[in-house]
């Protein structure tokens, strides 16, 4: 009975003790943009899915490159990228862009 208990304590301990590692099931599926903005000043980056409203991804600063990931557009969309200047003087923009895993971009 004793060797029975220290056996269910050992193995009950070893359950515990594993860890379990989940892959993130949404990281695989939103598609990304890496953007390299070689202006002076930050620019905001947006993105158009054919037929949709524009969405703005996030901000990259001057003369750095960032990953921005696209919630809620699906892998393989069209879309439509633009950035903008901090100021507003001016925005960079490309077309029909089949939007995957990791889209390069450099502005200007």
């Amino acid at each position: 009975m004793r060797t029975f208990v220290i056996l269910l304590a050992l193995f009950a301990g070893s359950a515990c003790s594993r860890q379990v590692v989940l892959a993130n099931p949404n990281s695989s599926e939103a598609p990304a943009l890496k953007v390299t903005n070689r202006a002076a000043q930050a620019v905001t980056v947006y993105v158009t899915p054919a037929g949709g409203q524009e969405l703005s991804v996030g901000v990259v600063q001057p003369n750095s490159t960032e990953v921005l990931v696209i919630s809620g557009v699906a892998m393989g969309a069209t879309a439509r990228l633009r950035a903008a200047l901090a100021d507003g003087s001016r925005s960079y923009t490309r077309d029909n862009v089949s939007l995957g895993r990791m889209y390069d971009w450099t502005v200007p």
